[in-house]
């Protein structure tokens, strides 16, 4: 027990999270699984999202076409969500019902159907996904940045995947995904609420200690090697907007530098939110927004910096006003990034950004969900003290941290630059 939180191991492996929080007559229950687009070899680009679809899908003693029922019926909401380094599943209910919730995570974790129909229906629904993503000519820029920018790591890929892997993927293929990964030794639970605490722990040890341990999980590790030089993507595409995105090799979460980023990103671009509830503020005081929209170069610009597991990417996105030109929006951007690195920020700079940071954090962690959320995201990342002690290593982040690490982030060499050009 540390700061009214158990953290607990149950037999078979499954780590478990609990903390009281009796603020109203509301509990979350999230279960985490260690897999997302990261862990996906080439030709099962996507499996690990197709496999979250499929998950609604229903088993024998929670049938499809009930569970949307039985949540609905007793005032609850869930959903699922995947990403690069994991799938999360969570239901938030009455405090009364949330042994549903108990219930039908345990019950999917071990007896999903993935009958040969759903998977054939499902397919169709994810590559239209997959179709209607490629409209937007940012996703279509960001895909091949990302692809440039990753030459082996497995974040090479988006959580997609690739079209060519979802027309020709297979039940097998996908049921022997859920079945790797969907195991109590690579999962993750978390509960939030007005709950007691041992009569809570002593349900799930009722329900989840009897699915058994997986087989041990070979990580899929290819460790991305260092870049040594810039490198540039083109996209043609036939909407009228250009649009400029640049991606630098960034610090993983556990990183200590990974705090000083988090500074730097809210005073190039203002903070960015890691809680995909957390929504976000104006960036509208940033340095970019300054340099870039001000001036009439652009007509936004955004700053994308994620807490992964391992080195991920910080992101600039910009999009070029009509009448102007990518090359001079890419000129202004790099006098801005130019100075983030030759010049120190002052003390005053240093003391906003770090609280419009903190304010983002503390957005996103006001309801039951989002505590739920952080501390099942932080056990993937690390541990759940990983959140716990945000604030504290947020600030005592330094001006020279900052333009230390502005200094090795932003390097030209360690960067992809893209390009959306319209015919």
């Amino acid at each position: 027990m540390n700061n009214g939180i158990l953290k607990t191991r149950l037999k078979n492996g499954m780590t478990v999270i609990l903390k009281e929080a009796h603020v109203a007559p509301v509990t979350t229950w999230w279960v985490w699984y260690r897999v997302g687009s990261r862990n996906e070899r080439t030709g099962l680009t996507g499996a690990s999202h197709w496999v979250e679809h499929m998950m609604f899908k229903g088993t024998r003693k929670f049938p499809a076409g009930l569970l949307d029922k039985a949540v609905s019926r007793d005032g609850g909401v869930w959903n699922a969500m995947t990403w690069i380094d994991w799938t999360a599943y969570f239901e938030t209910m009455p405090a009364d019902k949330i042994d549903l919730a108990l219930r039908l995570e345990a019950d999917r974790m071990a007896n999903s159907l993935f009958q040969p129909k759903e998977v054939g229906s499902e397919r169709t629904v994810i590559i239209s996904e997959r179709q209607g993503h490629e409209n937007d000519p940012t996703f279509l820029l960001s895909e091949q940045l990302q692809a440039a920018a990753f030459t082996v790591h497995g974040y090479h890929h988006e959580t997609l995947g690739d079209l060519a892997d979802l027309q020709r993927m297979t039940r097998d293929d996908l049921h022997t995904h859920y079945r790797t990964y969907y195991a109590p030794n690579n999962a993750v639970a978390v509960a939030v609420g007005d709950f007691d605490l041992k009569h809570m722990l002593k349900r799930i040890k009722e329900l989840y200690d009897g699915i058994p341990r997986g087989l041990p999980i070979t990580p899929f590790a290819r460790p991305e090697p260092p870049q040594k030089g810039e490198r540039r993507v083109t996209v043609e595409g036939d909407e009228d907007t250009a649009y400029l995105e640049v991606g630098y090799h960034a610090p993983a979460a556990t990183d200590p530098d990974f705090y000083p980023m988090v500074v730097l990103d809210s005073i190039l671009a203002g903070a960015s939110s890691f809680n995909l509830f957390g929504g976000g503020t104006s960036n509208k005081s940033s340095r970019l927004y300054k340099a870039l929209v001000e001036t009439e170069l652009a007509v936004g610009v955004g700053g994308g910096l994620s807490a992964t597991v391992d080195p991920y990417l910080y992101s600039i996105v910009a999009t070029v006003r009509q009448g102007r030109t990518l090359a001079e929006v890419e000129r202004a951007l790099d006098a801005e990034l130019d100075r983030a690195a030759s010049e120190p920020v002052s003390e005053a700079e240093l003391s906003k950004a770090i609280k419009q940071a903190k304010a983002m954090f503390a957005f996103s962690a006001e309801s039951v969900s989002n505590l739920g959320f952080w501390y099942g995201f932080a056990e993937i990342l690390d541990t759940y003290e990983w959140f716990e002690n945000y604030i504290e290593r947020l600030s005592a982040v330094t001006v020279a941290d900052v333009q230390r690490v502005a200094q090795k982030v932003l390097a030209r060499s360690n960067r992809t630059a893209g390009w959306y050009q319209p015919k």
